[in-house]
């Protein structure tokens, strides 16, 4: 299984046209993804980015093709951050055991803005933690965890298995804010992801489609 993603940005005032668009070509977006092997298709948004993710075969470029051709034909109320046609970088991986039973997951999706000149200290610090694991399969509770860039934007998109959740020991929450303090220097989030760090509020990520 390959895990996909592509990213745009709706240009400013037309929220309401590019979601009446999506609506417009959801039946040939849906009909490509189960026609050429696409599947586990999701839509986010946050202020102007959306954010898509998709799983396929190995050999992505029927469904890339296909997405990019429907997305097309409301190109006029988005700009694209990374095409499908145009795989985003890789930052980080974690896929874990992935669940098939998805009532069981806890989506969590991220968006940040990369400030310049940060991106090899991102992916090098996350490369650290993939070397950490050793090859070995992470049990959870994340089971499908992918971080993608593009555009200046890091987009994040986790499955996480609820019935393996559980509260941060105080060693894991000192290391947590550590982590999370340093990529505040680097980068501006999006999401509410550590407005319980900063006090800050920003909007929640919504799910606006998915098949």
């Amino acid at each position: 299984m390959k895990r996909n993603s592509f990213a745009i940005k709706v240009h400013e005032g037309l929220k309401y046209d590019f979601r009446q668009g999506v609506g417009s070509v959801w039946a040939k977006l849906c009909e490509v993804l189960d026609s050429k092997g696409g599947s586990n298709f999701s839509m986010w948004q946050i202020e102007d980015v959306v954010f898509c993710y998709y799983e396929s075969g190995d050999d992505n470029s029927e469904v890339a093709s296909g997405l990019y051709e429907v997305f097309s034909e409301i190109e006029d109320t988005f700009e694209w951050i990374s095409d499908p046609k145009s795989e985003m970088r890789l930052m980080y991986h974690d896929f874990g055991i992935v669940r098939q039973d998805k009532s069981l997951i806890r989506h969590r999706v991220f968006v940040t803005r990369l400030k310049d000149g940060f991106e090899e200290e991102y992916k090098s610090r996350h490369d650290a933690l993939v070397e950490a694991r050793g090859g070995v399969p992470d049990p959870g509770p994340d089971s499908n965890f992918s971080i993608w860039y593009a555009g200046g934007y890091i987009m994040g998109y986790d499955e996480i298995d609820t019935t393996m959740e559980a509260d941060e020991t105080e060693e894991q929450h000192e290391a947590t804010v550590k982590w999370e303090t340093r990529m505040l220097e680097i980068m501006d989030w999006l999401t509410d992801d550590v407005d319980w760090l900063t006090g800050e509020h920003h909007d929640h990520v919504v799910r606006i489609g998915f098949h």
